[in-house]
């Protein structure tokens, strides 16, 4: 039996992966900046984008369980970024809003996209080609999430 599909060099996902990876690790030394993580980063992104949503709101958007999500906002609210509520229409729900601080850092975090983008556009990876990858993925995304 061939086992070709088992090579790493015909696989998807770890292409996938590996770029996650190294473009969180590009990441990073911007985001030490700031005090925050990653994930942090993800979820300021969010409430910047639209302030003032609940914890189920949030983890659809992200694609991330609650119980991970969780965690996560516990120590956002310890560092003073947002604030966590009950609903008062629903108690069952937890609304997550940014501090002041967190509104802050969204004019910290303003630059670093373009930073790390103009770093990666070359002769190789155009900046049109970068848009298509991430329309690409944003389809392989949505094909997954339909799926499951």
């Amino acid at each position: 039996m061939d086992y070709a599909q088992l090579k790493l060099e015909n696989q998807i996902c770890f292409p996938l992966y590996a770029a996650s990876r190294l473009v969180t690790r590009e990441y990073q030394p911007h985001l030490d900046k700031l005090g925050i993580t990653y994930p942090q980063y993800l979820v300021l992104m969010v409430l910047w984008e639209n302030n003032g949503l609940t914890v189920n709101d949030i983890s659809e958007k992200l694609i991330l369980n609650t119980n991970t999500l969780t965690p996560l906002l516990k120590r956002m609210e310890k560092q003073q970024l947002l604030s966590r509520r009950r609903d008062v229409a629903d108690e069952r729900k937890v609304l997550i809003s940014l501090t002041e601080k967190g509104m802050q850092l969204r004019e910290e975090a303003a630059s670093i996209p373009g930073k790390l983008f103009s770093e990666v556009v070359s002769d190789q990876l155009t900046q049109d080609r970068l848009l298509q990858l991430r329309d690409t993925l944003y389809a392989l995304i949505c094909q997954f999430h339909e799926k499951g």
